[in-house]
């Protein structure tokens, strides 16, 4: 059975079975070609990108331009959980200067987000993206002011912890 398989045949629920299919690829030489080319099919990219960040998060890391294919996928993530798991997946990855407008424009369409987590992750987004282009702090931190007057408890919570790192 190939990853695309098992990534179609999953309920899209279970994290203990998307975590065995990780456990399963992840040592493949083609693993992230894989999950990044399978980001951008609407059925799978729900668990192509939980891959992703899991990836990231087990510290392998992907080179640019491995991360400037993810990026120029921002705009075909239809699901709110794979908007999430990019948006979980930003610290963990640079934002080249030719995909910076890509990603601000992602983050801004992500601020309006029905979903809370997905408001609140972009909230961490642009926090990023400041972080690694400081014309953008300005920005960023008037995006926190009213987050923090008008979002919800989550979200705000979301900013107090960015805002601990000292921002």
């Amino acid at each position: 059975m190939s990853i695309q398989i098992e990534i179609d045949k999953w309920d899209g629920k279970s994290a203990n079975d998307i975590g065995d299919i990780y456990s399963r690829y992840c040592h493949d030489e083609s693993f992230q070609k894989d999950i990044i080319q399978l980001i951008g099919e609407t059925t799978l990219q729900k668990g192509a990108t939980w891959l992703l960040k899991r990836h990231l998060e087990n510290k392998k890391k992907i080179s640019n331009s491995e991360t400037s294919k993810i990026y120029k996928k921002l705009d075909s993530l239809e699901h709110w959980e794979s908007k999430l798991h990019v948006l979980q997946s930003l610290p963990f990855l640079l934002i080249p200067k030719s995909d910076k407008k890509s990603v601000e424009l992602f983050l801004r369409s992500c601020l309006t987000d029905n979903n809370k987590f997905v408001r609140a992750w972009a909230y961490n987004g642009f926090y990023e993206l400041a972080v690694q282009y400081p014309e953008h702090v300005k920005e960023t931190k008037q995006f926190f002011e009213m987050a923090m007057r008008d979002e919800a408890p989550s979200v705000k919570s979301r900013i107090r912890n960015i805002m601990k790192k000292g921002f």
